[in-house]
């Protein structure tokens, strides 16, 4: 199986694809630039880079695979798997593997995996349709290279004199007309925004007369009713488990209040079963942090599933 279009859709969306035990690709922005030498023009794109030390499933890459192919997650985190093992073992061999588009991986002397990105590729989607371009040299003038103004020749012979004195006066003329429509325009705006603000105290003032006016009375007021509503949102969920069964879904979500958990039901996903999450974060980061836990703690099966959802 290779994984090369599954990773490399991801990296236009996302700063980080980890491939479960084996390591993440991390997309860094970089600005558009220039290199002088050559005159090439480098669009705004993304530099890849390959960390072996982040390898800990965070649900982003199975989830996407299992989408695409229409399969279930577990089969997904398999296939995964089997792509790693080929690929670890490829890599002891001492051969070099490449990632159509992302870039090739090599073992050092060392026995540390090297990794070299594809240059190839734009995975910034701000700069769809922009390519590097070489700018074509510009020729100038010998004189104008030198320092020296070109001299210009007179159209019809010499300028006609009497004309440069008319021309002075008309565009002293207009200024002068340019100058006293600006005043003009300036005392109007100034009386219409001091008409405005005298129709707006008004009506302030006769808004405040009504208010003081106007008596409210509850005869019999109701007792106030205190609700608990579990209110959630981002898209990343800590899944618990999926029901074919609504009734066995809220039973499980009864469970996890119980015991602390912020739980809901998000519904019936696309193989008809109802998931069941111990909570929901907006932050990435926060969401591995207590996967882990509850990994550690209540349910080593729990995994994290990454989808935009709205929830009430």
């Amino acid at each position: 199986m290779q994984l090369s279009p599954y990773i490399k859709d991801l990296l236009y969306r996302y700063e980080c694809v980890i491939i479960p035990g084996f390591g993440a690709f991390l997309a860094n922005y970089t600005s558009a630039s220039i290199n002088v030498d050559s005159s090439t023009f480098y669009p705004p794109g993304k530099t890849i880079s390959f960390n072996r030390q982040l390898q800990t499933n965070d649900g982003l890459l199975a989830n996407y695979v299992a989408s695409v192919e229409g399969i279930s997650y577990e089969l997904a985190l398999q296939k995964i798997r089997n792509f790693t093992g080929s690929l670890s073992l490829k890599l002891s061999k001492g051969e070099h593997v490449t990632l159509d588009t992302i870039g090739d991986f090599s073992l050092t002397p060392e026995n540390k995996i090297q990794f070299l990105p594809c240059d190839t590729e734009n995975f910034n989607i701000t700069s769809f349709g922009l390519s590097t371009f070489v700018s074509s040299e510009i020729l100038r003038d010998l004189q104008e290279s030198q320092g020296v103004a070109p001299q210009k020749t007179p159209i019809n012979g010499a300028p006609n004199k009497s004309v440069a004195p008319f021309i002075k006066y008309a565009a002293i003329g207009l200024i002068a007309l340019a100058v006293s429509g600006l005043t003009g325009l300036k005392i109007y705006e100034g009386s219409v925004q001091e008409h405005n603000f005298a129709q707006k105290q008004k009506a302030n003032s006769k808004l405040e007369k009504q208010i003081q006016q106007a008596t409210f009375s509850i005869s019999s007021p109701l007792p106030t009713l205190e609700v608990p509503v579990v209110k959630q949102t981002g898209k990343y969920h800590v899944v618990a488990g999926a029901f074919r069964v609504k009734e066995n879904a809220e039973r499980k979500v009864a469970q996890l209040h119980k015991k602390g958990f912020a739980a809901i039901n998000l519904g019936v996903n696309k193989y008809g079963l109802h998931q069941v999450v111990y909570a929901s974060y907006q932050n990435r980061l926060l969401a591995l942090k207590n996967l882990r836990t509850i990994k550690a703690t209540q349910n080593n099966d729990a995994w994290l599933l990454v989808k935009e959802i709205a929830l009430h």
